[in-house]
């Protein structure tokens, strides 16, 4: 979507081909609309997390269930507790996502072959490195974003005050638990991701 917006602007055709700058835009904007989407997923998702680790003293049965206890407790707009906070971590790390993988996908393209020319072990390289460009980002507004949506309502007013709070009581610190796994992790799950992407449209491309 980001990236039909950007050719609607600059009136550009599906053929010619996104500036650096252009291709930034097209993948933050693209986690605008997702997230209407996300945000009630990661609620839940969260709220899952808490209860499993017996912090919440609440037992789900799976996510049906606990989207159910969520709107039970404080209505349907509570699915979207949190909403602000997961933009927060998608438009940045979107823009970290694509941009690092197609500068880095066309420094390790053989230019005067074509596009089509990129091996899978670029593509490989490109997207691990995309997928912890990402994270790289993303963790610090994760971390406030899971931090807000698994606390008790009314225990925030918002994301700013769970960063002051976050900031008085444990540190700068705080915002980056979790990286190294996360950092670890990212790196096979989105090389196989943009690996099966790149080869499926090379083959839709020669069929069609």
């Amino acid at each position: 979507m980001g990236q039909k917006i950007m050719r609607q602007v600059y009136n550009l055709s599906p053929n010619d081909k996104l500036s650096t700058n252009q291709i930034l835009f097209a993948g933050g904007f693209s986690a605008v609309p997702t997230t209407a989407v996300m945000a009630p997923m990661e609620r839940i998702k969260c709220t899952l997390q808490v209860a499993s680790a017996g912090g919440s003293g609440v037992v789900y049965k799976g996510p049906a269930d606990a989207a159910m206890g969520i709107i039970r407790a404080g209505g349907i707009t509570s699915l979207f507790k949190g909403t602000c906070a997961t933009l927060l971590r998608d438009v940045p790390g979107s823009v970290a996502y694509f941009g690092a993988y197609e500068i880095i996908k066309q420094s390790l393209t053989n230019q005067s072959a074509g596009q089509g020319s990129i091996s899978p072990l670029a593509i490989v390289t490109a997207g691990g490195l995309a997928g912890m460009a990402n994270w790289a980002v993303a963790i610090p507004p994760d971390v406030l974003k899971s931090r807000l949506q698994t606390a008790p309502d009314g225990k925030y007013s918002g994301v700013r005050q769970v960063f002051v709070e976050m900031m008085r009581t444990e540190g700068a610190g705080a915002l980056f638990r979790g990286m190294g796994p996360a950092l670890l992790r990212a790196f096979p799950a989105n090389a196989a991701c943009f690996l099966g992407v790149e080869l499926s449209l090379q083959f839709m491309n020669k069929l069609w």
